[in-house]
Order: structure tokens, then C-alpha cells, then sequence
């Protein structure tokens, strides 16, 4: 019943459903044909990932409203495979990719996402944006015989145009009715525009051509030996963590928008299926598309009906609709992109500069900066975590202290606050006077705690200093891990294994 609820949302309102599946498909035909041209594959192969992830993740996937398809970020990854060995490996290399992510869904690792701080977001959210919009500029280019240059004259003045009246049309159309997506308006105006006054500008035929059959049966024809294997494991694998990243950061953006929790493990098991099945069907693979998600969710969708009129769509331009969609003018598609990533960028992220510690927005910088310069997603937002984490470190290294005082007995008493770790280590150790301390000592840790190898080695350092004077320390109120982690290593340091609590 839950399923059936998803399928068009809590409130079903199948015209917005409708309209929010056609004008994502319109945004994701050029996209995908872009990204199919840019890695050397048949332009079809990029439509028929559209297709294949589109409509498997509409209907298993883990967050509706979600919209997946041939994306560049885990096409890029496999540009490097198709130069050095050919479409056959890159398809092999697909289907590897989906076992992989099927797995992580099956073992419950999409949860780690949540370990990803939210200043990394914001940058990854920035970053994205500004490469949709840069991307679309690329469209005010024309190729000559001298390679790829910017238009100019008549040209350049009827893209501009066209592309001005698309925006407008998509700010203004909403203040008439919002019975219709604006998106949808706007290109439909466009071409309208364009067909009436025979207006010469690029069109999505220029690009490619798009008319085709069903997605057709294919095993990759490449060696079943360990050496082929070899070949496409490491490209497979890092398709997988790419796309699984870009996947998981769009689900909890969507989670944050529309205030609902999707499950992410249950995601990862349909990216995983549909790129299976993409590297048997000659598709080019992909992931969740934030672009066209957003457009999905501005046009009004709430469920998973969206993403399969979406797919069906795509399906059946590459059947029948051929003739009519390549005649839709690129400026209302660029036009239509360019607000979306004038509505991703979080603009609200400057007002964060004063109000948050300067660490967090030196990551929200450098995830932004990484993901611009290198479009690369993956590498960006692992910067961005190994730099909070290392931010993360160092603050709590810093705030390990003890209050010291000696009892009636004459026993010193160190009551720890904070985390040992091994960035705390140093600081826990400096802490202590061995030499001036007397015979008795004992470590109150109600406030601390033992995390890992290097405390261990810590307190084992501490014990043998004590044991060399002659002295003699004391753990106690240690938790139930802490006492566990030091009874199974209990062999390898001095400290008495009778570790109570007490």
C-alpha cells in the first residue's frame, strides 16, 4: 500500500505528475546525448541509459521524485576504458559497476552518506551548480573547419534571445497559472517562436541523431578470463562509487527539501539493477541526475509516476518522435537548465560567512572549487570529508583535560574529560607528572573515552613510566567498550586486567 501511495505521491495529482515527466525528459535527451558524444559511445547509448535508469529507479528506487539517468559524472570515469579497449569492455564495465552497487544497497552501506557534514553539501550543492550553468554556455559555441568557436553576429543574437525568452517565460508563467510546469511553457513557446518567424538556431537534431529501436539484448563481447576482469574492475569500481556519491547527496537533498526520509540502501540496489541491465542493453549507464531532479520537483511531482512518464517518453521519441523532438530549439533547453542552476547554487551559503567557524566555509570553498574545476563530484566531496575530518581531529585533540587532586589517602585522582584518540594522545600524556606523583594513582574515566589503538598504546606508555618509578595506576568507571577493547588486548600491555567500573 506504501508502494502504491509513492507511485504519484500522498495527495496524487497526476496532471502535475504528467507535465513533470515531459519536461524532464526534454532537459535529459540533450544531457544524455552530450555525455554519450563526450565518452565516444553511439549517441543512442546515452538515450537508452536515460531510458533504463529512468524507469528501473522510478519504479524500485529507494526516494520518488528522484530522477536517474546517463549522467557525465559516471560517464567520465569510463572515457580512459573506451579509448584504451573499446564499447564492449565499457559495457562489461557497466554491468560490474551495477553488481557493485546492488551489493552496497544489500549490505545496508548506503547509511554512510550521513557521515558526509553538511558544509560539504552546501559545496557539492555550489559546485554543481555553477558546472550546469557553465556547461549550457558550451551551446553558444559552433564547429568549424579551425575546431569549436563562440557565435557571433545573427547567431549569437537569436541564441541570446531566444535563451532570454525561456527565462522569462519560466519566471513569469507562474504569477498567470501554475496549472502547467513553466518549464514546459517555456519550450513549447520557444519552439512555437522559432517555427512561426523560421528563426535559423541550433536545434537538438544539430547535436545528433536521436531516431532508433527498442534498447536491444547484448552480452559484452570481451574474454570471460581473470585478465579481462582485471581490466574492468577498477573502472567499475570507481562508476560505482561515483555514481552510488552523486545518488546518496541527491537523496538527502531531496530528503531536506521535501521534509520525508528515502531509503538510501534500497536506492542503491535499484542504480545497481538498472546499470546491470544498462551493460546488457548497450546503455552507457548512470546515476540520480540532481539537474533534473529539481526540475522534477519544481514541476509539481511527488511520487514515482514523473520518472516513468519521463522514461517512457525518451522511449518513445527514439521510436516515433525522432523528427518532432530534434526540431526543439537548444536555447529553451539551455534557457530552462540555466534556471535550474541559478535555483541549486544555496545562495543562502554567503550569508554563512560570519556566522559559522572559518573551517567550515574553507570546505564549502574548496568542495565548490574542486567540483569546478575538475567536474569531478566523487573527488570533491572526498576532499571535502578527509578536510572536515582532519578539522574535526585536530578541535578534539585540543579539548582532552583532567581535574587533579589527591584524596585523604594520599591517592592522586585524574578525572579525564574529552576524547583519547590519537589525535589527543600527545596532550593526554603531558597531562600527567609521573615523577612528582605518589605510589597511588587512578584514572576516572566517567568522562572519557579509550576510541582506538593509539590511546591503548597510551595508557600502556603511561603504566610502564609509573611501573618504572615504582608506582602504580589505577582505571576505573571505564565503559563497557572501553573495558572490552582493553580485555582483548590485555596480553600486550603492563595495566592490570582487572578492569572494573567501580
Amino acid at each position: 500500500m506504501s508502494y502504491l501511495k509513492s507511485f504519484a505521491g500522498e495527495n496524487p495529482n497526476y496532471k502535475n505528475e504528467i507535465f513533470a515527466g515531459l519536461t524532464v525528459a526534454m532537459t535529459m535527451i540533450p544531457e544524455s546525448l552530450s555525455f554519450a558524444i563526450l565518452a565516444g559511445l553511439s549517441p543512442l547509448s546515452g538515450l537508452y541509459a536515460a531510458f533504463i535508469m529512468g524507469l528501473f529507479t522510478a519504479l524500485f528506487g529507494g526516494r520518488p521524485g528522484m530522477v536517474s539517468g546517463g549522467a557525465g559524472a559516471t560517464v567520465i570515469v569510463l572515457i580512459a576504458l573506451m579509448k584504451s579497449h573499446g564499447v564492449e569492455y565499457v559495457f562489461g564495465a557497466v554491468a560490474l559497476a551495477g553488481i557493485i552497487q546492488f551489493f552496497v544497497g544489500l549490505l545496508k552501506l548506503g547509511k554512510f552518506v550521513r557521515l558526509i557534514p553538511q558544509s560539504v553539501m552546501y559545496g557539492f550543492v555550489n559546485g554543481l551548480a555553477i558546472v550546469i550553468f557553465m556547461s549550457q554556455l558550451e551551446q553558444f559555441k559552433v564547429f568549424a573547419s579551425s575546431g569549436y568557436s563562440w557565435l557571433s553576429g545573427n547567431p549569437l543574437y537569436s541564441m541570446a534571445g531566444l535563451v532570454m525568452l525561456t527565462i522569462a517565460v519560466v519566471l513569469l508563467f507562474p504569477k498567470i497559472t501554475k496549472f502547467i510546469p513553466s518549464s514546459l511553457v517555456a519550450i513549447l513557446v520557444v519552439f512555437a517562436v522559432v517555427t512561426g518567424f523560421n528563426i535559423p538556431t541550433k536545434t537538438v537534431a544539430d547535436m545528433a541523431s536521436i531516431a532508433g529501436g527498442f534498447p536491444p539484448f547484448h552480452i559484452p563481447s570481451i574474454p570471460f578470463t581473470w585478465e579481462a576482469f582485471t581490466i574492468i574492475l577498477p573502472y567499475a569500481g570507481i562508476m560505482a562509487c561515483v555514481g552510488l556519491l552523486e545518488t546518496l547527496l541527491t537523496l538527502s537533498l531531496v530528503d531536506e527539501i521535501t521534509k520525508t526520509r528515502g531509503s538510501a540502501n534500497r536506492e542503491c540496489m535499484a542504480q545497481g539493477g538498472a546499470n546491470l541491465i544498462n551493460g546488457f542493453f548497450t546503455g552507457m549507464g548512470g546515476c540520480a541526475m540532481i539537474a533534473q531532479t529539481f526540475v522534477n520537483l519544481e514541476a509539481g511531482s511527488k511520487g514515482r509516476l514523473s520518472g516513468v512518464i519521463a522514461a517512457v517518453t525518451i522511449l518513445l521519441v527514439i521510436l516515433f518522435g525522432a523528427p518532432l523532438i530534434g526540431q526543439l530549439p537548444m536555447a529553451a533547453l539551455v534557457g530552462v537548465m540555466m534556471i535550474v542552476a541559478l535555483r541549486t547554487f544555496n545562495w543562502g551559503s554567503f550569508s554563512l560567512i560570519s556566522k559559522v567557524p572559518i573551517s567550515d566555509m574553507i570546505v564549502i570553498f574548496m568542495v565548490t572549487a574542486v567540483t569546478v574545476i575538475f567536474h569531478n563530484l566523487a573527488l570533491a566531496v572526498f576532499i571535502g570529508v578527509v578536510l572536515s575530518a582532519l578539522v574535526f581531529c585536530w578541535e578534539s585533540s585540543r579539548r582532552i583535560r583532567a581535574r587533579k587532586y589527591i584524596n585523604a589517602q594520599g591517592v592522586k585522582h585524574y578525572e579525564l574529560y574529552g576524547p583519547l584518540f590519537f589525535g589527543s594522545v600527545t596532550t593526554f600524556l603531558e597531562i600527567f607528572d609521573v615523577h612528582a606523583d605518589p605510589e597511588e594513582v587512578i584514572l576516572d574515566f566517567k568522562d572519557c573515552r579509550i576510541s582506538d589503538l593509539s590511546a591503548m598504546e597510551a595508557l600502556n606508555k603511561l603504566a610502564i613510566l609509573y611501573k618504572e618509578e615504582g608506582k602504580h595506576i589505577k582505571l576505573i568507571h571505564l565503559s563497557e567498550d572501553c573495558i572490552k577493547l582493553l580485555n582483548q588486548a590485555k596480553d600486550l600491555m603492563v595495566i592490570d586486567s582487572d578492569l572494573n567500573k567501580s
